[in-house]
This record gives C-alpha cells, structure tokens and sequence, in this order.
C-alpha cells in the first residue's frame, strides 16, 4: 500500500473512532423534524423493463405532486425532458447500476446526458477499485465527470451494502475532495440499502455541506423519518414500488409497498 493509501486508512480510522465514540449506534433515532416532502422526494424508474407509458406515469406523478426531481435511464431522459419542460429536473445514473465503465465511458455518458437535457447525475463509484485501495484512480474518476459536467447537480453512488465502514468512509472522503455535491447510500439493486447506521456514518464524514442522500430499501414513513434523523437530506423512491400516496408522505398513510 503506497503512502497516499496509508494517509487514508489513518484518516479514516480516526473518522471511524470519532463516530462510534459518540453512541449513535448506541442512542434512539428520534423523530425528525418537519420536512418539505416535495423538495427532498427524488422519484425513479431504472428498471429495464420500465415501459414508456411508465415513464410518462412517473413524470405525471411528480410534477402532481411538484417533487425535487425524477431519475431515469439515459435512453429516456431527453423523453421526460419534452414531457416535463421546467417543471422539475430530469435526472439520470452513470455507470449503473455496477460503476465498473471506464472512467472514459462515464464522462461520454454524462456529457451526452447534459447535452439531452439532464440537470442531475447519479455515478456508480467503482466500487472494485475502492474495495482494492486504489484510491487516487476512484478519485480521478470522480473528478473527471465534476469537471466534465460543472453545470450539473453530481451524486455518487457508493453501495454501501458492499462495503466496509472504512471503506465507506474514504469513498465519502473521495468525494469531498472530488467536489461532487451529494452522495447517495446504494443503486437499489445490491443486497442492502439505506440503514440509519450507514446514513450517519456518512454524514459524520461529509459534515453539513454535501448532501446525503438514502437510496434502497425504503419501504414506509417510519423507515424514512429514521434516515431523515441520522442525516438523509434527500430521499430516492423507486416509482414502480410506490402508490399514488408516495409511501405515505402526501396522504398521513403509513401502509408499506410490496416487495
């Protein structure tokens, strides 16, 4: 491991120690404090057999309800511009939903989703090469889609079902760095997504200014008021898992979604 690498893992053992030092892992979560669902609430619709009809449904749904924005495939983002004009930003994914596209591949994305009309990019970090330790080519990547969007919103995506929590706190490290403006727990498609745990681990490591944003696994509004306590400043809700009441939030319905 080469000294930059090293500098890393001290860092962020100490970042690790601070964090389980001050018992959130070991105090109640409490309530969050009254929010304004529609300028956090991201809707998406990533699956690959999401019909146009679907992707026009969504698009209603969210300018009804006048949310932050909506998250679609590339293939159908210059759709959802023409559908939804400058009601809200059209967003899309980067090297979903695995992060393992050359670096030159994710900057050819992003850009020809700016040309169509995309105001936000949601990357997939490599998460091979955080896991390995090579740690300058994850943060030359980040870097390299910042400078090659300036005008777009810039999430990254770290699956942190996949990783450790050193891991999960250099990547957040990386991040900062790499000037990206928020970073988001998972992709929905691995095998865990937002915990409490997970959010606050990250926003102990991204302080106030970096969003965080609680991605996979969100099932009603309890699930929800709990990420939005340990620190979530944006949620991501999958449109195909969601009823007309979005989970609850719009309605005082708490009635979960089907698997």
């Amino acid at each position: 491991m080469n000294l930059v690498n090293k500098e890393y893992h001290k860092r962020a053992k100490v970042l690790l120690e601070n964090w389980q030092d001050s018992g959130v892992l070991s105090s109640k979560i409490e309530a969050a404090p009254d929010v304004n669902w529609s300028s956090i609430v991201e809707l998406s619709l990533l699956a690959p057999e999401a019909s146009i009809s679907e992707i026009n449904k969504m698009c209603k749904t969210a300018s009804k309800y006048s949310l932050s924005s909506i998250c679609v495939n590339p293939a159908h983002v210059q759709r959802c511009v023409q559908v939804l004009g400058d009601d809200l930003p059209v967003g899309t994914v980067i090297g979903f939903p695995l992060g393992s596209n050359h670096h030159q591949i994710k900057v050819a994305e992003a850009e020809l989703a700016v040309a169509h009309g995309a105001k936000k990019l949601n990357m997939v970090i490599n998460i091979g090469l955080l896991k390995t330790s090579n740690f300058q080519e994850v943060f030359e990547e980040i870097r390299s889609v910042r400078y090659a969007c300036p005008e777009a919103d810039l999430t990254v995506i770290l699956e942190t079902g996949l990783l450790e929590p050193l891991q999960i706190i250099i990547a957040c490290m990386l991040c900062r760095e790499a000037g990206v403006d928020d970073v988001m727990t998972s992709t929905g498609f691995s095998q865990k997504g937002a915990t409490p745990e997970g959010v606050s681990l990250m926003r102990s490591v991204l302080g106030d200014d970096l969003g965080v944003v609680a991605s996979g696994g969100i099932k009603n509004r309890e699930n929800i008021t709990r990420l939005l306590s340990a620190g979530a400043t944006r949620l991501s809700l999958p449109f195909y898992q969601t009823d007309e009441s979005i989970y609850g939030l719009f309605n005082h319905s708490d009635r979960p979604v089907d698997e």
